[in-house]
């Protein structure tokens, strides 16, 4: 991957990039407040935004840009080549974590950051429903 940045820039660039959003928050603080009890960010296997071991539930917020979107995700303009790669994998990366869990029999719901900006209770409401159904099979 040719990158026109060094290593070093590289690197303090992407630690700059928070790993929880404040959209992840709200709807965290949504499913706390409708008395939903889990753990968020933990070290599993793609490192879940969401997770209860009890039901085996993961939830995945996926942003627009970073998972290739395919309604608002887009390409930067420069550095193309470089872009077309990173965001590929990380396309195939959300297959490989999909596919761990499911084969280890977990009950896994990816949901896009632009279905909570269209509508946040109803993104909220989807995830409730999810973890409900997944809590009922236990």
């Amino acid at each position: 991957m040719a990158d026109n940045l060094s290593k070093e820039q590289r690197t303090k660039n992407m630690k700059a990039i928070k790993s929880v959003s404040q959209l992840e928050n709200e709807i965290t603080k949504a499913l706390w407040r409708k008395g939903f009890r889990f753990r968020k960010n933990t070290k599993m296997f793609g490192k879940p935004d969401i997770s209860i071991k009890k039901y085996k539930v993961v939830i995945f917020i996926d942003s627009c840009f970073w998972h290739c979107c395919p309604v608002h995700g887009n390409m930067p303009k420069s550095n193309r080549e470089y872009w077309i790669q990173k965001l590929e994998r990380n396309t195939q990366r959300d297959i490989e974590v999909n596919n761990f869990y499911k084969e280890q029999g977990w009950n896994i719901l990816r949901i896009w950051e632009h279905e909570f900006k269209a509508d946040f209770n109803k993104a909220v409401d989807v995830i409730s429903d999810f973890i409900e159904e997944c809590s009922s099979k236990k």
